[in-house]
């Protein structure tokens, strides 16, 4: 499979979780008995550094930012993927350091959340690295 393609597919899926995680992150089901909790981050306030804030401010608003960064990587990814394999070639250490990112992100997600961030992540990161390594082999001789 081309980089590009892996770029392409590795795309969608970070589009795909930027919506979810922006949609669902902050859901709740009943049966898992936090209502009392997430009751108590929503009106407990407190001055942080001139601003009043309550831990559901900073929930959201750290969510809110991943969502962005998860879209960013979305448009990322597809520039890569329409880039000529010269160009590619040219940026390894950029497909690289994404892919390593992806990776810190599985292993968090691995070590904190569940099976739906550990599963895209999961993706994310093969075909982020496998496109970096097919860069390598689809670069034209010098």
């Amino acid at each position: 499979m081309k980089a590009s393609l892996l770029y392409r597919i590795a795309a969608v899926l970070l589009l795909l979780f930027a919506l979810g995680h922006t949609l669902g992150f902050r859901q709740s089901d009943p049966h898992w008995g936090a209502d009392a909790m997430l009751a108590a981050m929503r009106t407990i306030h407190f001055d942080m550094m001139g601003f009043d804030r309550s831990f559901w401010d900073l929930f959201s608003g750290l969510g809110f930012c991943l969502g962005v960064f998860y879209l960013f990587a979305a448009i990322l990814a597809w520039q890569l993927g329409s880039l000529p394999a010269a160009t590619l070639a040219q940026l390894r250490g950029i497909g690289w350091t994404f892919a390593l990112c992806f990776a810190a992100v599985t292993l968090l997600s691995w070590m904190f959340l569940f099976l739906i961030p550990i599963a895209f992540s999961g993706l994310i990161t093969l075909c982020l690295a496998a496109a970096a390594w097919r860069t390598a082999g689809e670069a034209p001789a010098a």
